[in-house]
């Protein structure tokens, strides 16, 4: 297996513990590098599977950075998609690709929950946080064309909040930082009046969900929502938090525009339709969101007492707020960025 990840957002220690463990750690590459550059490293080597999960995720890092995200995100899948198609030329047999996409693309939905073959609405242009939302919808729009012109296997995965062990909250993502700031005493800040509803995904079934459906032939071609349909508001969100960690920290009302300016729109409900994902893969959910709560938790406490650990032996700590990058077993990983199953 072969993983590419420049770290940009990620942690070469969740990496190194995969390449420790005797049972894959021989059989693992990794390489350190931007997607679009690492790829012509692999060419000669044929693949089963591409797995494309490269992005510059998270409000925040959307927001601050926004000509570097929206090529990223576009640019990188343009790639994926052109390595694929020149690995069946080259080899005599097309991958089975997956498209990691997102539940941005329902934009503000006209109808909930929302169903793949549901029409989308965005903000206008001078709204920023849009744009991840419409680079993922074209990337979408490519997927679906290298499929109908090149026969390339592509599944489009739309996840909906997808978090478990191993996140963080540097870039936005609400439930690793709720954890953290209660775990610490400090203020759970919830953005905006809280009663956004959402829906939050454990990675321990997102993961297997999304392998079973690229190693079903009948599924190349379609897009599936990925996640959970059962919703909460995110100040509900927060009162589960500090209930489930025992913590005394106060939660916090902040306005939108103290944190991501006056032009920032969000959308006050989002809820997949699961029905298609049910009927190809028969997916059920194992893990509650109280469970990934206290695993999370659990988690960053362990992280925590290592990194003091090393510090005060004279080692380099992690940073704290980095974002995981690879998890390619249930525990204390999340998503690889980019990977390759080479074949049999």
């Amino acid at each position: 297996m072969v993983v590419i990840d420049d770290f940009s957002t990620g942690r070469r220690e969740n990496v190194d513990v995969l390449l420790q463990d005797p049972r894959c750690g021989r059989t693992l590459t990794v390489i350190e590098a931007d997607v679009r550059e690492a790829l012509d490293e692999v060419a000669a080597e044929p693949f089963d599977e591409v797995y494309h999960l490269a992005a510059k995720v998270g409000v925040r890092l959307v927001l601050s950075n926004p000509i570097a995200a929206a090529e990223t995100n576009f640019e990188c899948t343009t790639g994926v998609l052109r390595f694929a198609v020149e690995s069946a030329r080259i080899h005599g047999r097309a991958p089975a690709t997956l498209l990691a996409s997102s539940s941005e693309v329902y934009g503000q939905p006209d109808k909930l929950p929302s169903a793949e073959e549901d029409g989308a609405r965005y903000g206008p242009t001078t709204a920023r946080r849009w744009s991840y939302a419409l680079c993922k919808a074209l990337n979408e729009h490519m997927g679906l064309a290298y499929h109908e012109e090149y026969g390339l296997p592509v599944v489009i995965a739309r996840f909906f909040n997808t978090v478990g062990p191993g996140q963080m909250g540097t870039y936005g993502m609400v439930l690793p930082r709720f954890v953290s700031a209660a775990l610490s005493g400090r203020p759970l800040e919830v953005y905006g009046d809280g009663r956004q509803v959402r829906c939050f995904c454990d990675v321990r079934d997102a993961v297997p969900a999304v392998t079973q459906l690229l190693h079903r032939p009948g599924c190349a071609g379609a897009i599936y929502n990925v996640g959970s349909d059962r919703t909460i508001s995110i100040l509900d969100l927060a009162r589960l938090v500090t209930r489930l960690t025992e913590s005394s920290s106060e939660i916090r009302l902040v306005p939108y525009e103290s944190v991501y300016g006056t032009s920032f729109e969000d959308a006050r409900e989002r809820k997949p339709d699961l029905a298609r994902l049910r009927r190809a893969i028969g997916f059920r959910q194992r893990w509650s969101l109280e469970n990934t709560i206290r695993d999370l938790a659990a988690w960053m406490r362990d992280e925590e007492a290592s990194n003091r650990v090393a510090t005060r032996a004279g080692v380099r700590a992690a940073a704290p707020n980095a974002q995981p990058a690879l998890a390619l077993s249930p525990f204390r990983r999340s998503f690889p960025l980019a990977s390759a199953r080479p074949r049999s």
